[in-house]
């Protein structure tokens, strides 16, 4: 590490998704509007996500997974963080009741959330508190390990994300925390495109290529899907400096559209232009 680079700290961030009838995107995405005061991506349209917490990497969690997923794993503590963030900003829980083996039901949902989404927030407890109290099976197993990205070396704030991408349970109501974000919307990837080139919303640079990637995809199973069998490539931008001015690069390897993006383009509400 050199004198000026600050050590990566682990995120995760999870693409909830559904299927859409009658519009020209087959697939839709629940994002969340940052608060302005945030001082990460403020104001920004992102996925539901944000740092691993130190209760995500307890070990005793394991025995709250399910079976499938109680090996080795170094992707384990991103997983549950994933699984928590999307409880805390977006209300939807990837979790089963142990007795049952069903997903918590919408009913159910509001009840974990009157009880637990604040004092999680508030880090207050862990997460492995709830699941233990209510009988609870995280389902990491629902989870698509979507993409792998690494903040640039040169930058103030890092992160170590790992995203990943889950359909969302029909009966649970999606509904932003109104604390970190703000506002909140089922979207189809193409319309986030657009919304951000007309100036509507701000999307910074790894958000827009997801959601890029996203919509080549026709179904929500086989979005899922296609992340449970390929291989995820790590993207960590490096910067460039020409006559023309900074610009961060990408690897083709990575398979987004774009491997070149000048730097002050990576988040304004006019990316692509």
């Amino acid at each position: 590490m050199t004198e000026k680079e600050v050590p990566l700290k682990p995120a995760a961030t999870v693409l909830l998704i559904r299927d859409r009838v009658g519009k020209s995107d087959k697939i839709e995405v629940f994002m969340v509007v940052r608060h302005h005061q945030i001082d990460f991506a403020s104001g920004a349209l992102v996925f539901p996500g944000g740092k691993v917490d130190e209760g995500d990497t307890d070990p005793a969690l394991i025995d709250f997974l399910p079976e499938s997923e109680r090996g080795d794993d170094p992707l384990r503590s991103f997983k549950i963080a994933s699984i928590r963030e999307s409880f805390e900003e977006a209300n939807i829980l990837l979790a089963r009741n142990r007795e049952t083996n069903e997903l918590v039901t919408h009913e159910r949902l509001e009840k974990l959330a009157a009880k637990y989404r604040v004092p999680l927030q508030n880090d207050e407890i862990p997460i492995l508190d709830m699941v233990r109290e209510e009988n609870l099976e995280l389902a990491t197993d629902l989870l698509g390990h979507f993409a792998h990205w690494l903040t640039p070396t040169h930058m103030p704030k890092r992160f170590n994300t790992h995203f990943f991408v889950a359909k969302a349970p029909p009966h649970q109501l999606a509904v932003h925390d109104g604390g970190e974000s703000v506002d909140s919307v089922w979207i189809g990837p193409n319309e986030v495109l657009e919304e951000a080139d007309n100036g509507k919303y701000t999307v910074i640079f790894p958000t827009r290529m997801n959601v890029e990637v996203l919509g080549r995809f026709s179904s929500s199973d086989e979005v899922v899907a296609n992340a449970k069998a390929t291989g995820t490539f790590s993207v960590m931008p490096k910067m460039e400096v020409t006559d023309e001015g900074k610009f961060l690069l990408i690897p083709k390897e990575a398979g987004y559209s774009v491997t070149r993006r000048p730097i002050d383009r990576i988040m304004d509400k006019s990316s692509s232009k």
